[in-house]
């Protein structure tokens, strides 16, 4: 069956791509930059350098989210659409698989999990936090409004709220945080990223839930919005926190369809 292919193809590039990172984890120095050492050391929020508008980095999230676009109302593109929905479920009736609700947020969960291991990325909890939750904040201010605008019915015809896909937003939001976070640790940490991430938007369209032209455009999205999370940031985390201790995480949770926020503080 080439679902279950494909599966393995998946699970076979994560286990390697997760072995082959903590070898060069054991084997690398990693050295973090000596202020934030200090910092970390005297319970201060390490310094956060601004970065310049990732202009070249927006090019194909851009591009992505055009071509979901433009498919709206192109019927070459909506017959693409039409063909990849015959060869993945009309051709092959098949059961759904709902892993995708779980492994849009793997990539996203598991550089907390890195955190709480102790393997340190870009920034310390809280900046990563904050950084996740803007993402997120992005992410969704932009799908929901899309779903009502566009009015696209889903391959399945349950409901008029297709375009984008909002788990392959998720998906690759997380995939680019967890990239983001731990590129200069091993590159390996954000090609399992995204390899959960295109697991999870190929799901939608095996479930039928969503067509080729969604997915793209869902996956641009994602990208963008935690493109656009570490630009903007920098620039208001002095006047958010006004460098105070680093002794208290806010945290983005999601539980039963529902989005909401978590906060951590440490009293001592």
């Amino acid at each position: 069956m080439q679902l279950i292919k494909n599966i393995t193809t998946i699970i076979l590039v994560i286990s390697t791509t997760i072995s082959l990172s903590a070898q060069l984890i054991t084997k690398t120095n990693y050295k973090a930059d000596n202020i934030d050492s200090i910092s970390i050391k005297n319970n201060k929020p390490p310094s956060i350098q601004k970065e310049k508008f990732p202009l070249t980095g927006m090019i194909i999230p851009t591009a992505m989210v055009t071509y979901g676009v433009i498919a709206l109302h192109s019927t070459s593109l909506q017959n693409i659409n039409e063909d990849i929905k015959q060869n993945v479920w009309t051709s092959k009736p098949h059961k759904q698989l709902h892993m995708d609700t779980y492994l849009m947020f793997v990539p996203g969960a598991t550089a907390f999990a890195l955190e709480a291991f102790g393997v340190k990325g870009k920034y310390n909890l809280r900046d990563k936090a904050m950084i996740y939750l803007m993402s997120n904040i992005f992410v969704n201010g932009t799908v929901y409004p899309l779903k009502k605008g566009s009015h696209s019915i889903r391959p399945d015809g349950s409901n008029f709220n297709s375009f984008p896909s909002g788990h392959t937003a998720e998906a690759f939001a997380s995939a680019e945080f967890l990239r983001k976070e731990y590129k200069n640790v091993s590159i390996w940490y954000g090609v399992a990223g995204y390899a959960v991430a295109t697991a999870t938007g190929y799901l939608r369209m095996y479930n039928n839930k969503h067509w080729f032209s969604d997915v793209v455009a869902g996956a641009g999205i994602g990208i963008a919005s935690t493109k656009l999370a570490y630009w903007i940031y920098p620039k208001i985390q002095h006047w958010i926190f006004k460098d105070k201790p680093v002794n208290t995480a806010i945290m983005p949770v999601y539980n039963n369809g529902s989005f909401g926020i978590s906060m951590i503080h440490d009293f001592k």
